[in-house]
């Protein structure tokens, strides 16, 4: 989970999640409260066609029965939402007798009729509930009054229709025209329910809404995701394998499996291709150069060799033969690896003793130590010792660090080589009393080495990959014993002592340069 949290995938996914969040909420936010807005315009619509459908019964009659019945015919009145403020009789205004009086009649309030025909001091529901007297110019009221005399007064003088917060929600009220000079209202009451009906269910719609466009978004850009990044790791997956050797390693960059990929993806596909390409070229020639020019040194190695046949015996004849026959040797061996292609190598060959190889090759430099006057001392080197590291290699090494011995210090300066095996690596030291580095830094740079003529400077360095390719490492210092340079060669140890075979046939392509 945290490699995805940090993959390419996971960005794209956040990027649609945080897109797509963002647009819905620019749209959906705005369109939610249009609705809570048309549900509230919808209920006082609904208030106001309630409001005037009693508009020609009160154009008809003011009789209290009449209108009673014409409010409870209306959905508001039979539920009891609905009220009307009838209007007191007008001075100019004709009178019948009995209670079913004509327009022109006076309707007797509850609580009774004033005499002489005025208006009767009926009771009043105010806003609160409670009842209150209205005033001698006060009509009946038919229905449960929820607004405030005061606001049914406004309406009624400034004959215009508004609402007003009553508790519970609102109340509508509507001025109706009686005649020329009278006015009725009619009261609507809207409660808060029917002002948010639908709005909470509008609002779960849209919400499902959002989350169906941010799940589909994550969908596509998880798609899109895994196109570009399978792409990216098939290309990443090929430099490895080529970095590991296999040069046959390519990425595909047409086909089904590069379908999707993008442009720049494949871009890059291809030039990882062209450079694999030019890589197995530069090999070749590298081999082929290699091959041409060990094979030049077939010539004078020829007649060295009968040069050494002709010097009779002697250890330093021994020497010299021998010398010359592993000259040869090592030639064959470039050769033949050069000519061999990478593909064509083993996994993995055996590694080698490295005590015996070490005590071969002390005392091979034995011999030219005695000639020169110089005490040397061998430790360690007494029991089995397996490295994974192929015996030419290790011997090209161990020559390459007792050379630098016998060129870089004067004749007489005494050396010595100490073998100490752990349980999971095994040190060289090889230490002089010459006068040590100046700078072990340079020294250990590849080609940057000052020994004198013949000198190539690849020595230390050859030393210093074959350790590394075993996990190993080489440092350079100043010998506690004989008081010069110090060099520490440490080849980490396998049990089965193997090696990859392609590291073994680069070390043992160096192994004839010597610092």
């Amino acid at each position: 989970m945290r490699r995805l949290r940090h993959s390419l995938r996971w960005a794209l996914i956040k990027a649609a999640v945080a897109g797509t969040t963002m647009v819905a909420l620019a749209f959906l936010i705005p369109l939610g409260l249009m609705v809570q807005q048309t549900a509230r315009d919808r209920a006082f619509t609904a208030a106001e066609r309630q409001a005037a459908a009693l508009g020609p019964a009160l154009a008809i009659t003011t009789d209290q029965d009449a209108i009673a019945r014409a409010v409870a015919s209306t959905d508001a009145g039979a539920q009891g939402r609905m009220a009307v403020h009838l209007p007191p009789a007008g001075a100019g205004a004709g009178t019948q007798s009995g209670a079913g009086g004509g327009a022109g009649g006076v309707a007797s309030a509850p609580g009774g009729t004033a005499p002489g025909g005025a208006a009767p001091a009926g009771k009043v529901s105010d806003g609160s509930g409670a009842a209150a007297v209205a005033g001698p110019a006060a009509g009946a009221t038919i229905g449960e009054v929820r607004a405030l005399a005061a606001d049914v007064a406004s309406a009624g003088g400034q004959g215009r229709s508004f609402t007003v917060e009553v508790p519970g929600g609102y109340a509508l009220l509507q001025p109706v025209a009686v005649d020329t000079a009278r006015t009725a209202v009619v009261e609507v009451f809207v409660a808060d329910g029917d002002l948010t009906r639908g709005v909470a269910t509008a609002w779960q719609v849209l919400s499902g809404v959002a989350l169906g466009l941010v799940a589909v978004s994550v969908l596509v850009a998880d798609r899109m995701g895994a196109r570009i990044v399978g792409s990216a790791r098939r290309l990443a997956a090929a430099a490895r394998s080529l970095g590991a050797g296999d040069l046959a390693v390519r990425v595909p960059v047409d086909g089904k499996q590069a379908a999707g990929s993008p442009e720049e993806l494949r871009e890059a596909g291809h030039a990882f291709n062209a450079m694999a390409d030019r890589v197995v070229q530069l090999l070749a020639a590298e081999r082929e150069l290699a091959a041409d020019l060990s094979h030049r040194l077939r010539t004078p190695l020829t007649v060295l060799r009968l040069n050494a046949a002709s010097l009779g015996e002697g250890d330093a004849a021994d020497a010299t033969r021998h010398a010359v026959a592993q000259l040869e040797r090592e030639v064959d061996q470039i050769i033949r690896s050069a000519r061999r292609a990478p593909e064509d190598a083993p996994a993995v060959t055996v590694g080698c003793d490295a005590a015996e190889v070490i005590r071969e090759r002390v005392g091979f430099w034995s011999a030219l130590a005695e000639d020169e006057g110089r005490r040397w001392q061998l430790a360690g080197a007494d029991r089995e010792t397996p490295v994974p590291v192929q015996r030419g290699d290790l011997a090209a090494a161990v020559d390459a660090l007792l050379g630098n011995v016998f060129r870089h210090t004067g004749v007489g300066t005494a050396f010595s080589v100490d073998v100490l095996a752990t349980g999971s690596s095994v040190i060289v030291l090889v230490g002089d009393a010459g006068p040590g580095f100046t700078d072990p830094e340079a020294a250990l740079k590849r080609g940057e080495g000052h020994g004198g003529e013949g000198s190539t400077g690849l020595g230390l360095d050859i030393v210093r990959k074959l350790a590394e390719a075993t996990g190993g490492d080489l440092a350079l210092g100043r010998s506690a014993v004989l008081g010069g340079a110090e060099i520490r060669l440490r080849l980490r140890s396998r049990p089965d002592g193997t090696v990859p075979a392609r590291a073994g046939r680069r070390r043992g392509r160096g192994s004839l340069f010597a610092r």
